[in-house]
């Protein structure tokens, strides 16, 4: 185990500890917190999440004139969401927080903040003349907590090329995650998901049935952390909740996970969401054929929550 530099230092609701020090009422500070006004740490960085903990050293800040969290999303993926593009995909580098596409009992407004939505008006800004504001096509998804490095096709032709490369799994995907406990080596998880495991839950069949949709997650251990440990894993396949479920079972619950934790025995690391965040993509272009390669660095939450972690180490 990690050896640490001294007791722990003490954690508290973000609400609570935005309503003391600035002298504000239960709902101001709420609210304050839900509409991106509070930046926590230095340099500071949003919390929307009244019931996000923080350590009681941390700095916090009420900055009034920050924008709502959709606008300073769309300000964000103006910046550096679109990674690549050319005439048949999209690379974007996805923020957490965002849908990728509508599952159709959103609101209208709610529909023009997905992620397909807003880089579409990106690439209407970017290519005017009606181009940019045709449909993207969707060939793989990844989670609203979810941050990284993800594709869209551009032409109906693109999309099926690589929905036929998501299918055969020739595809390189590598995702890093803050686990909780102490993950050491290398170890491939396998196993078949099915909708509903006896719990309730999206997990793997019981041993011995071969009922379900075959998974592969291939995890190493990066860096060890107090309490934790930043792992990378390499999907084989591509199910829905694979990494989450796979990494749970194994007894290795991501940091943040509020589903696939449930009875998880050891201490719970608190995070403003699930720390898993889409690394490196890898696929072969739809129309050249050449073999292209993109990688994101994790997010500033992301670091933050690692950061933390690895000053309780002593490193």
């Amino acid at each position: 185990m990690p050896r640490t530099s001294g007791p722990k230092e003490p954690l508290a609701p973000l609400d609570r500890v935005v309503k003391e020090r600035l002298s504000l009422t239960w709902n101001a500070a709420r609210e304050a917190i839900r509409t991106g006004k509070v930046f926590v740490g230095e340099p500071g960085a949003p919390v929307t999440d009244p019931r996000s903990h923080v350590r009681l050293s941390e700095k916090i800040e009420l900055v009034a004139s920050a924008p709502r969290p959709h606008v300073a999303h769309r300000a964000e993926l103006e910046r550096s969401a679109i990674v690549h593009v050319d005439n048949a995909v999209v690379v974007v580098n996805k923020p957490a927080g965002v849908t990728t596409v509508p599952f159709g009992d959103e609101s209208p407004e709610q529909a023009r903040h997905t992620l397909d939505a807003l880089v579409r008006e990106i690439l209407a800004r970017r290519f005017p003349g009606g181009r940019g504001r045709s449909p993207l096509g969707v060939v793989h998804r990844l989670d609203k907590d979810t941050s990284g490095v993800m594709l869209f096709a551009r032409t109906l032709e693109a999309k099926k090329h690589l929905a036929q490369q998501f299918r055969v799994h020739s595809i390189g995907r590598r995702y890093v995650a803050l686990v909780h406990g102490t993950f050491v080596g290398k170890r491939t998880l396998r196993s078949h998901l099915v909708e509903d495991r006896g719990d309730g839950l999206r997990g793997s069949a019981r041993p011995g049935r071969r009922e379900g949709q075959l998974a592969v997650t291939h995890v190493r251990a990066v860096t060890p952390l107090a309490g934790a440990t930043l792992v990378s894993c390499e999907l084989e396949t591509g199910r829905t909740h694979q990494i989450r479920i796979h990494l749970a079972e194994a007894g290795y619950p991501i940091v943040g996970e509020a589903v696939y934790i449930r009875g998880y025995g050891g201490p719970r690391l608190d995070a403003p969401r699930t720390m898993l965040h889409a690394a490196e993509l890898t696929f072969e272009h739809p129309v050249s054929g050449e073999e292209l390669s993109f990688g994101v660095e994790p997010p500033e939450d992301f670091r933050r929550v690692m950061q933390r972690l690895a000053s309780r180490t002593g490193a």
